[in-house]
């Protein structure tokens, strides 16, 4: 009998084993594939790693910028998916041996839920019973492929983000359908290696959902590296490597040699015996309450499976909120500032209200925002480079609601502003905190003084 069963072992699976194990529950987590999910294997690290080999090949391209020069600048299209592959094993292995040193039992294999029964929850898995007072759900999500006419038939053309991580050559033409975090992070990393690259969106700014203004800069610094994009485009059909799409009332039409689709992600929910919980649903994703708590009775559910905010560090809290309430520590999820990250070059980080969002729900606001220039650090670092950063403040109490940054390196600072709209400080709080100078994170502080 275990206190807790785990099925999946993505970001919310082995860190809320990690932290129960940690806080001696008896645990035993069941994984399908590899430990660390989508996030570790087909997502945000092995991505990460391709775009920090990007970024080197465009620093050692433009080394000129800063003085310094070099001849025959290459790069090796099998030995950067080597490295990816590398990076990934070894993290993987690190998250194994995270498992052994908090005593979780890691079971490999399809696991499936046959229900409560007077022992607690059962699951069978490679033959075997197991039995459970908890059990938390993390079966995470998967790359959704719309029922596009011609997309089933084009073959080994399509891709996912699964596929486009395991391809042995570098195409010379890419067509990404969606322009979101996953469509820019892939064309930022093939531009950059000289693929040509399209971008076909159905919405009217890339990266929906973030701020506006960011987005168009970040489309506009992409535009003037060679990518095409393609907005307000409505993708209706596909002939073997042809993507055509309605624009404007013309049809038209990009060739690729590879197309990546990257409309979006939906939860896996079938194939592991949900059904006989009777576990209550919300479009598409298990229903949760603050606490991650299903319908029933010593079932939870976190990260991507409630189909509510598909980010791996979301999914984490979401396991650590499991846990907290299930050894006496209260403790709820709140998404008030979940950071959003895009790792194209330069960076997009936000948190909060946009103003796009703000002004959707009525919420009054004072914004202010300034070059990334205004920070030594960043011109120092990034010739040539243009960035910004952006506050928003409640008009009535002046306490921080969104922070959205464009520049390298946006990614590290931005958890700073998460902590301020946390803990809801003001904009007197905050100026007086003392930042490192010379550090582009002194953007933050400059643009709290510009109010």
């Amino acid at each position: 009998m275990f206190d807790l069963i785990i099925i999946g072992g993505g970001p919310a699976g082995y860190v809320a084993a990690e932290r129960a194990g940690h806080k001696g529950l008896n645990v035993i987590l069941f994984e399908k594939k590899s430990m660390g999910g989508v996030c570790l294997n087909e997502g945000c690290i092995p991505t990460k790693t391709l775009l920090y080999t990007a970024k080197t090949y465009e620093n050692a391209l433009h080394g000129d910028k800063y003085g310094v020069y070099g001849d025959n600048i290459r790069f090796d299209f099998s030995k950067i998916m080597a490295r990816k592959n590398k990076v990934v094993k070894k993290l993987v292995a690190g998250v194994e041996s995270k498992m052994k040193l908090h005593h979780v039992t890691v079971v490999k294999g399809e696991a499936m839920i046959q229900g409560r029964s007077p022992k607690g929850v059962e699951v069978i898995c490679n033959g075997e019973t197991y039995f459970g007072a908890n059990l938390l759900i993390c079966t995470g999500s998967e790359a959704f492929v719309p029922p596009i006419p011609g997309i089933a038939e084009a073959g080994k053309i399509i891709l996912t983000n699964r596929e486009i991580l395991d391809l042995k050559e570098q195409p010379k033409s890419l067509v990404i359908i969606g322009g979101g975090v996953i469509g820019m992070e892939f064309a930022s990393f093939y531009n950059s290696l000289g693929t040509k690259v399209t971008v076909v969106e159905m919405l009217p700014e890339i990266l929906g959902g973030l701020d506006f203004e960011i987005s168009a800069m970040l489309r506009d610094i992409y535009g003037k590296k060679g990518i095409e994009f393609n907005l307000n485009a409505k993708v209706v059909k596909v002939e073997g490597n042809k993507v055509i799409f309605e624009k404007d009332g013309q049809t038209q039409s990009v060739e690729g040699d590879k197309i990546l689709v990257s409309v979006g992600r939906r939860a896996v929910t079938k194939g592991f015996g949900l059904e006989n919980l009777n576990v209550e649903m919300n479009r598409g994703g298990i229903k949760v309450d603050e606490k991650m708590r299903t319908n029933v009775p010593g079932v939870f559910a976190a990260g991507d499976v409630t189909g509510f905010s598909l980010l791996a560090h979301t999914a984490s809290r979401e396991g650590e909120v499991v846990v907290n309430n299930l050894t006496g520590r209260a403790d709820r999820m709140r998404y008030n500032a979940i950071p959003c990250v895009v790792y194209t070059n330069p960076e997009v980080a936000g948190v909060g209200e946009t103003e796009e969002s703000a002004k959707a729900k009525g919420i009054a606001f004072k914004v202010a925002k300034l070059p990334m220039a205004y920070a030594g650090r960043f011109i120092a670092e990034n010739e040539g480079g243009s960035g910004i950063c952006k506050v928003l403040v409640g008009e009535k109490h002046g306490e921080v609601i969104g922070v959205h940054m464009l520049g390298n390196p946006c990614s590290e600072m931005i958890y700073g502003a998460c902590m301020a709209i946390e803990q809801e400080m003001t904009l007197t709080e905050l100026q007086e905190v003392v930042f490192p100078h010379p550090t582009v994170s002194e953007i933050f502080k400059e643009t709290i003084f510009a109010f």
